[in-house]
Parts: C-alpha cells; sequence; structure tokens
C-alpha cells in the first residue's frame, strides 16, 4: 500500500528534514532528482531543513555547496553536528577553555564562533577533546587526543558513522576513527553529539511551528534511529548507504515509516510504501515456510516488499531472511531489490 490512495506523501508534512550525503548528493555531485525535488518544494511553499553528521563543513560552507548545485539553501537551514557539538561545549566550559580538535577546520571555525579555543596538542591541558571527521586526520592527531582524554579532557565525538558514502562505495566514516579511540582507550566517547541521538532533529521539528515533519534518509543506523528517537516520521530513500538486505533484518528502533526508491516517493504515490504493510495486498502474498519466506503473486515491487517486511519484522530475532520467489514476477521483484533468492 502506498502512502495513501492518490493521496502525495508530502502534503501530510510542514517541514521536510532532509540528509545530505546519500539523499542529496554524493561527495560533490547532487543525486539525480534532488534538485528538482528541492525546488518543488519551495515552489509549493513548503519548508526545508538539512542535517548532517558531517563535521568537515560549516552551515555556511554546505549552504554554499547546495547552492552550488542548483540547491538553494540558507544557512540556518543547515543543522550540522559540528555545530551542535561547538554549542555544546560553549554550554559545559568555561569562555575560552582550551579544545582538542580532531578533525577539519570547519570544526575549529565553529568552535571559535562560540568562544573556544582550538587547539592541537594534548601538552596545552585541553578541557575537552571533540572528534569529527576530516579526510586528513591520521595518527598523530588520534594520538594527541588519546593522550588529552587519559588526563581528563571530556571526549565529544561529533558523530559514529562507520562509514560514508561515494562513489566507489561506502567508505571509513568517523565512526570508523572513533573506533580507534575506542580500542586504545577502552571506553566510550563521553557524548554523541550526531545522529542516531535525537538532538538535530528536535532542533529542526521546533521550526515547523507545531507541523508534522518528515525526515528523509539513507542509513538506518543514522537518519531512521535518530528519527525513531526524535518521535517523528521518516522515509528510507534507498538512493545512498543501507539497502533493502539491510531493511529486512533492521531492529526494531531502525523501522523506517516509508520506503522508496529515491526522492519521487514524496510526490508520487506510487513511488512510496507505508512499511509494513499488510502480508497479503496489493497482488502479493508473503507466507513463512519453516523460516524461508515464500513471495508469490504480482504487482508493485514496493508492495511486495512491504510484504515482506511485514513477516520479516514478526520474527523474534532480526535477521536477513531467506527468500525464495514463486513465478517470475517475484523473482524480477527481488532482482530489482538487490535481494538473492534460494533454491
Amino acid at each position: 500500500m502506498s502512502a495513501g490512495v492518490g493521496e502525495r506523501l508530502v502534503d501530510g508534512y510542514t517541514l521536510v528534514v532532509f540528509d545530505l550525503d546519500g539523499v542529496i548528493y554524493l561527495i560533490d555531485r547532487p543525486i539525480p532528482g534532488a534538485v528538482e525535488t528541492v525546488a518543488r518544494l519551495h515552489a509549493e511553499g513548503r519548508a526545508v531543513a538539512y542535517a548532517t553528521n558531517n563535521a568537515s563543513r560549516r552551515s555556511s560552507e554546505v549552504a554554499d555547496l547546495l547552492t552550488g548545485m542548483g540547491v538553494p539553501a540558507r544557512p540556518e537551514e543547515v543543522l550540522t553536528s559540528a555545530a551542535a557539538s561547538a554549542e555544546l561545549l560553549r554550554d559545559r566550559l568555561p569562555a575560552g577553555a582550551s579544545v582538542l580538535v580532531v578533525g577539519a577546520e570547519a570544526l575549529r571555525a565553529e568552535l571559535r564562533a562560540v568562544g573556544l579555543t582550538p587547539v592541537t596538542q594534548a601538552d596545552e591541558k585541553p578541557a575537552a577533546v571533540v572528534q569529527g571527521y576530516g579526510p586528513q586526520v591520521g595518527w598523530a592527531e588520534l594520538a594527541e587526543a588519546s593522550v588529552a582524554v587519559r588526563a581528563g579532557a571530556i571526549w565529544i565525538a561529533t558523530n559514529t558513522d562507520r562509514t560514508l558514502p561515494s562513489g566507489r562505495g561506502p567508505l571509513p566514516g568517523n565512526g570508523s576513527l572513533v573506533a580507534v579511540l575506542r580500542t586504545a582507550l577502552e571506553r566510550d566517547p563521553d557524548v554523541v553529539v550526531g545522529k542516531p541521538e535525537p538532538a538535530l532533529f528536535e532542533t529542526a521539528a521546533k521550526r515547523s511551528g507545531g507541523g508534522r515533519s518528515l525526515v528523509v534518509g539513507d542509513r538506518l543506523d543514522t537518519d531512521i534511529e535518530g528519527a525513531r528517537r526524535a518521535g517523528l516520521d521518516s522515509l528510507l530513500v534507498l538512493t545512498g548507504v543501507s539497502g533493502v538486505p539491510e531493511l529486512l533484518a533492521a531492529e526494531p528502533g531502525r523501522r523506517p515509516t516509508y520506503v522508496a526508491r529515491d526522492l519521487a516517493g514524496l510526490f508520487d504515490p506510487a513511488a512510496a510504501v507505508r512499511v509494513p504493510g499488510p502480508a497479503d495486498a496489493g497482488g502479493w502474498s508473503v507466507t513463512d515456510r519453516d523460516g524461508t519466506l515464500e513471495l508469490a503473486g504480482a504487482g508493485r515491487p514496493l508492495d511486495a516488499l512491504a510484504a515482506l517486511c511485514a513477516v520479516a519484522w514478526s520474527a523474534p530475532v532480526p535477521a536477513l531472511p531467506k527468500i525464495r520467489p514463486v513465478g517470475p514476477d517475484a523473482a524480477h521483484a527481488m532482482e530489482s531489490f538487490g535481494l538473492t533468492a534460494v533454491a
């Protein structure tokens, strides 16, 4: 079943909050359809916000990047984990306090903007360490952070994304670099600011004026989980990191409200589906036969996916199910979602 017979998904919401990497763009190129989608939202007078775990750019830089891609954006529409981390430290530390930065120049700039002093050496006795993604982060910075945290500095991670999307597939993200320090220090960061923590989405939702907000993301472990923690509906688009196999195996806290192949699902009722759907609807039926899900019938592949979610998510322990197609239509639907059939 779609969001509603003949109803556009977007019409149920006052604000649409987009993730960036994997939703609006990949690295430095817009994802097909993204420019047109945002332009249409603006033309209809709908509120838009962007929430990103990327701490390597300031809000103004992200807005400039989007505008340069043809997506008009204002700095106040952009919520970054770098800015949120700086504000958190501003509220915890005395004015002018030293903070050791592991990450990009944007993170240092956000600290300066709130009256804190970024440093690079543990010998400068920083009150805190803030760790964000930066393409040049290396052993030396991680070593200084390790020494500072052992000496008593607060350890803040802008996010713990294990990977980030690229045109060549997922690459190590800030979470992979945080894991280096976690291994060396044998403990977790004191605070993780970005998604899946709800702060970025809660801040965005306050701008909706009491209306409903929809989060659009490509990652179950950050965007979708963060939306659920913030009590917001979510749309998973299959243009970035998380795919259908991961969706079918998702634990309850990482299950979206809707799924679409891409951003067309916001406007086209046939291009989005609410999940889970009935196990027997839309021309499809899914039957659990001793742990193997049999998909039979014909119809819209998204309805088949909703039916598969219904049965897969009813299992006591989330896991990728074995799926057997019954007939060529079922086999085609599975193939279109990258699912491997069992004999």
